[in-house]
């Protein structure tokens, strides 16, 4: 089974945000493989156990990137693909086109993927790329089983679960609770050095600067403004009440 697991490079959930110049600032920053995209990764590595098959872990992004693949690939992943090149954006279509223009020269299988990265929320990539694909695909699944060339995943379905069956080759997204991701190991560490790791550029896809051209753009980027500090209310229940709606009206303007 040829596995491909779609993946992105997202900063550490515990790093501050720091905005600079309109932008987020990565100065010292930590860097992990996005979260959901590891339940992706772990995934298609327990697929390969039961199924057998080659995994390759595919990203578009900057050269740091690379980082968060040599983990994938110390994990269990096989191979490693990284699409960087500095007229692509982060604009979800461009890099879905990145993706697909990949993806539609393998012989996929299965592709695998995160429900949505971290630090945007958009959830559009993988889906993007199935639908460029032509490729049947089930976003936020919980379970996966595969047998006889269709898979039967459950999904997470706003607080409810859906059954589905799809036939393969298909594109699933992982929602938390698929599984637990592995931590690499020592020995995956060292394997991972070895393992093959391919950089592409736009050129190597066949694609023009126009082909990627961003369908959004931020035009800025602040913080929330800083709470003010709370007033505590003083007197009995009736006078607290009016000192309330005296300062809705007056302050907060609410009223």
């Amino acid at each position: 089974m040829n596995i491909y697991v779609l993946m992105k490079q997202t900063f550490d959930t515990e790093e501050k945000i720091v905005i600079a110049n309109g932008a987020v600032s990565e100065d010292g920053a930590k860097f992990i493989i996005n979260p959901y995209d590891e339940y992706a990764v772990e995934e298609a590595i327990r697929q390969k156990e039961r199924h057998g098959g080659v995994i390759t872990v595919v990203s578009a992004g900057p050269e740091r990137t690379a980082e968060a693949l040599r983990t994938a690939l110390a994990m269990g992943a096989d191979e490693a693909v990284l699409i960087t090149d500095d007229r692509l954006s982060g604009d979800e279509y461009a890099v879905s086109r990145a993706l697909a223009a990949y993806l539609g020269q393998q012989p996929a299988d299965l592709v695998l993927g995160g429900n949505f990265s971290v630090d945007t929320g958009a959830g559009q990539v993988a889906v993007r790329v199935a639908r460029l694909l032509n490729l049947a695909h089930t976003s936020s699944i919980t379970k996966l089983n595969i047998a006889d060339g269709r898979a039967t995943v459950l999904r997470d379905a706003e607080g409810d679960t859906e059954t589905l069956e799809v036939t393969l080759p298909a594109l699933f997204t992982a929602q938390q609770g698929l599984n637990e991701p592995r931590y690499p190991s020592l020995p995956g560490i060292m394997k991972a050095k070895k393992k093959p790791f391919r950089q592409l550029t736009l050129d190597d896809l066949g694609l023009s600067e126009a082909d990627i051209a961003p369908r959004t753009v931020r035009e800025s980027l602040s913080l929330p403004p800083a709470r003010q500090a709370g007033q505590l209310l003083s007197g009995d229940p009736q006078q607290q009440a009016a000192q309330l709606v005296h300062l809705l009206r007056t302050e907060a303007k609410a009223l």
